[in-house]
């Protein structure tokens, strides 16, 4: 099992998966141009891209909390998650690593997210990444298999080979 840090959260990938933090500038070296998700994780099937939002990190601004649910709760953030998976893609897909699906997982760490947020927030990004290219079936690929948005605990509900946990408890 190997275990990285984002922020005050740890999350577990289980051996069978290549994982890599991606967003830290020397995976990549382009930090001056792209967005980067934080991991890439690669399973025998598909590709995940995974990006952590943690507004509840103990070490976080209180103000940036204060304005980061408002935010994303009117969709705020759609276009920052947005360039980071197209930017990531763009990327995976230049270093001919994008062979499989890839399916874009984001954890919004609020305990208060409903799932009807989860879901809303879920369907904007499909729409501003595109899931399903334009009508007329051009595209002969997806970019995205899918877009799926999660708090803590239905991630670790939904996700038990990629449990997360806080470091601080």
């Amino acid at each position: 099992m190997t275990v990285f840090t984002e922020g005050d959260l740890q999350i577990s990938f289980p051996s069978s998966a290549t994982a890599r933090k991606f967003d830290d500038g020397s995976t990549h070296g382009l930090c001056h141009c792209i967005k980067a998700v934080d991991f890439i994780v690669e399973l025998t099937d598909r590709f995940l891209f995974i990006e952590i939002k943690d507004p509840e990190d103990p070490k976080a601004n209180p103000k940036d909390r204060q304005t980061f649910i408002p935010e994303f709760l009117v969709t705020g953030i759609s276009e920052d998650l947005k360039y980071k998976y197209r930017d990531s893609f763009l990327y995976e897909w230049a270093s001919e690593k994008a062979d499989k699906p890839i399916y874009y997982l984001v954890l919004i760490a609020i305990s208060g997210l409903t799932e009807a947020d989860l879901i809303a927030r879920a369907d904007d990004l499909k729409r501003k990444i595109p899931l399903h290219g334009p009508s007329g079936g051009v595209w002969k690929r997806q970019i995205v298999g899918d877009v799926i948005v999660f708090n803590l605990s239905v991630w670790n509900k939904h996700l038990k080979d990629f449990p997360i946990q806080r470091s601080t408890p």
